[in-house]
């Protein structure tokens, strides 16, 4: 069963309605929070239930929050996302933020188990999409958005980021077709960039990542692109940053 927190009496009544997954913690809890600072009511999600709890608890102090513990590879969980949407009036924005690095230390594409691989791919490719289709109707009524996260691995070859960087190279690839497919909606692949996350850590094990920026860093850019609404395509936060200062 959902865990449904409602707002605090400051909270808006009204507000547009985000889905962000993964949105426990990391770049997720972020975008989250800043999208219920700005007005927005929320139905988010993750894998482990304790922490979206906490994670839900914070955020309820803003907004409208429904917090859905679960797997965006389920597609019961996936039409259960969709269906807390429509409860709050429906889906303007849809961030597909969660997602796996895979085995850690990253192995070579030579040295990749197929096994991985796929869990990868059904992760990372498959179940943004699918959610995506899931939530399609609402976002075309509205004129709404999709940000998919990616990262520079999708689009440079960096050794042992094989994995990782083609799943996000297919997913930006499927959104820029999805983009060309359903005018009315935006579709947008936001690159956050280097960040001080337990996935940028597991990528990087053992080593110090301190001197990475902290997820919150980026909310301000990610707000602009929002406010903005440029052409579908993919952006870079740095860049989105460069426009609000």
């Amino acid at each position: 069963m959902p865990t449904e927190i409602s707002a605090a009496p400051a909270g808006p009544a009204g507000g547009p309605v985000a889905i962000v997954t993964g949105a426990s913690r990391g770049l997720g809890l972020a975008l989250a929070t800043g999208l219920a600072s700005a007005g927005w009511r929320l139905v988010v999600d993750a894998r482990t239930a304790g922490p979206l709890t906490g994670a839900a608890a914070e955020l309820a102090t803003l907004t409208t929050v429904v917090a859905l513990p679960g797997d965006v590879t389920d597609p019961a969980h996936r039409r259960a996302l969709a269906d807390a949407a429509d409860r709050l009036g429906g889906p303007d924005l849809l961030v597909n933020n969660a997602g796996i690095l895979g085995p850690s230390p990253q192995p070579p594409l030579a040295d990749y188990p197929p096994a991985a691989l796929r869990e990868v791919y059904e992760v990372n490719v498959v179940a943004p999409l699918a959610l995506a289709r899931t939530v399609l109707p609402g976002l075309r009524r509205r004129g709404g958005s999709v940000v998919n996260i990616t990262s520079d691995a999708a689009v440079e070859p960096y050794p042992g980021w094989g994995g990782y960087g083609s799943a996000k190279a297919a997913l930006g690839q499927a959104g820029r077709v999805l983009a060309a497919e359903e005018p009315d909606v935006r579709v947008w692949a936001f690159d956050p960039g280097d960040l001080r996350t337990r996935m940028h850590q597991e990528a990087f094990p053992g080593e110090d990542i301190s001197d990475r920026p902290l997820p919150e860093t980026v909310v301000p850019a990610f707000l602009r692109l929002l406010s903005t609404r440029p052409a579908s395509g993919r952006l870079r936060a740095s860049d989105l940053l460069a426009e609000v200062s």
